[in-house]
């Protein structure tokens, strides 16, 4: 009989100690950040034309937040506050190349000087992980520079400072120093997620960052031919109509399910934390982003606002909706709590731990508001901008309210974007007390962070050619 005793005891043992090792073990992040993909781009947000079921799944599976935001209307600057946690103001990184696009006999003032590379200084989301313990990876787009494996990756494949896929674009030969080149034509999103499942069978047995920051579905416009024609085949619903960037979104989604199946094939599920996030909103060439108005590089809700999903089995309830306003900063925040991994003394975050919400979508996070500041030019074409898509500006959101300030001419637009999620109706004039407490929000948190506003006057202006180029519009 004590014999049997001993055994169960020590079986009894075994099992704890297995328990107490499984409780110990940090969560996996798998974070998928796809560049320019638009609000209402996917099935679960809307879309009745692209096909996204792996997405969708991953969406019902965990929360979806209605109200998330990037915090630039375009890609590096996003990627910068994300990997940062940091407003755009506190590291300088504005918008992609120069601050001064498009034609100087437009630009009414000298924007503020743009840098490409977040600096060193700035300690990211990775190296704090990485020094918590995690094996991080980056695969695809970086943006912030040559070599993302100094800024707490261990493993890069196919990221640099491009913007866009190089060589041959989304299909091979590619031109990256580290993504070996294989059969001829293929693709790159198809590739991207083969090398992330591998990653995450090489490190399923420590803690794991994989970053998979798909160049997908930026321009070019470019997708296999066999997803293409099936799109050419299937009818347009409302003002999605563009085959190839359907076929470039079921390919970034059947990437998607690649990892996705690894993890369910490891058993990895339950204990990993998966984020899926766009970069800013849709680009207009390619894609609709309504009934939000605008597009990437605008403002306007079409430029920022995108879709965002979070799986944490246990945390967050599947098939949950959360309405609170987020935004990419809050990310950074978000991870190291998840993980419970140490603040870098550096690290002077802007955002909010989402952890509550994740939580009870229904928990408010109660913060003043939200801010964007984009001092920059971009070129393009819009009935409010003539030949461009924005001209300096900035935003700050709070409650159902939204302002909008152009620095060039001192334009405040309101919307309650509660009643109005279309932007149509500027309430600036019929609401005067709402416009002046948020415009005086706005330039106290400009002055909190040394936020810099153009005010000189650009002498290479021509007003006859800016007003030319505004009624061509």
């Amino acid at each position: 009989m004590s014999g049997k005793i001993t055994a169960v005891f020590f079986a009894a043992i075994i099992v704890f100690s297995s328990a107490a090792l499984g409780e110990a073990r940090k969560p996996n992040i798998v974070f998928f950040f796809i560049d320019d993909l638009g609000w209402t781009d996917l099935s679960f947000m809307g879309s009745k034309y692209y096909e996204s079921p792996h997405v969708d799944k991953l969406a019902k599976d965990g929360m979806v937040f209605m109200n998330a935001y990037a915090n630039a209307p375009n890609c590096a600057p996003s990627r910068a506050c994300l990997m940062s946690g940091k407003y755009a103001p506190r590291h300088g990184v504005y918008t992609v190349s120069s601050s001064a696009r498009g034609s100087a006999k437009h630009r009414k003032l000298i924007p503020i000087k743009n840098t490409t590379v977040l600096a060193d200084e700035f300690v990211t989301v990775a190296e704090a992980l990485q020094a918590g313990g995690y094996v991080t990876a980056t695969m695809g787009k970086w943006h912030l520079g040559k070599d993302p494996t100094t800024q707490g990756f261990d493993i890069n494949i196919a990221g640099r400072e491009w913007g866009s896929p190089s060589g041959g674009g989304y299909h091979s030969p590619y031109k990256y120093p580290n993504l070996v080149n294989k059969q001829k034509g293929e693709y790159l999103t198809d590739r991207l997620g083969n090398e992330a499942a591998k990653f995450i069978e090489a490190h399923k047995d420590k803690p794991f960052f994989l970053y998979l920051t798909h160049y997908a579905v930026h321009t070019p416009i470019q997708a296999k031919p066999e997803l293409t024609s099936k799109y050419q085949m299937k009818p347009t619903v409302d003002q999605q109509t563009n085959a190839k960037y359907a076929a470039m979104i079921e390919s970034m989604d059947d990437s998607v399910g690649t990892v996705l199946d690894t993890l369910d094939r490891l058993k990895l599920v339950d204990n990993t934390i998966v984020v899926f996030y766009s970069d800013n909103g849709g680009h207009a060439g390619a894609t609709s982003n309504a009934p939000l108005r605008g597009s990437k590089g605008m403002l306007y809700e079409g430029g920022i606002r995108v879709p965002m999903a979070v799986r944490w089995p246990g945390v967050a309830a599947p098939g949950s909706v959360c309405e609170e306003p987020v935004i990419g900063i809050d990310l950074y925040p978000t991870l190291l709590e998840a993980t419970k991994t140490k603040r870098p003394a550096k690290a002077q975050l802007d955002g909010s731990s989402l952890i509550p919400l994740l939580k009870d979508a229904e928990a408010r996070l109660f913060r003043p508001a939200l801010y964007w500041h984009f001092p920059a030019y971009l070129q393009g074409s819009t009935r409010r901008h003539g030949p461009f898509r924005t001209t300096p500006s900035g935003a700050v959101r709070m409650g159902d309210w939204k302002l909008i300030e152009y620095f060039d001419d001192g334009t405040l637009e309101l919307y309650n974007l509660t009643k109005d999620m279309g932007e149509t109706s500027n309430l600036a004039e019929q609401q005067p007390k709402q416009t002046a407490r948020l415009h005086a929000m706005l330039k106290a948190w400009r002055r909190a962070t040394d936020a810099p506003v153009p005010t000189e006057t650009n002498p290479q202006f021509d007003p006859e050619a800016w007003r030319k180029a505004t009624r061509n519009r």
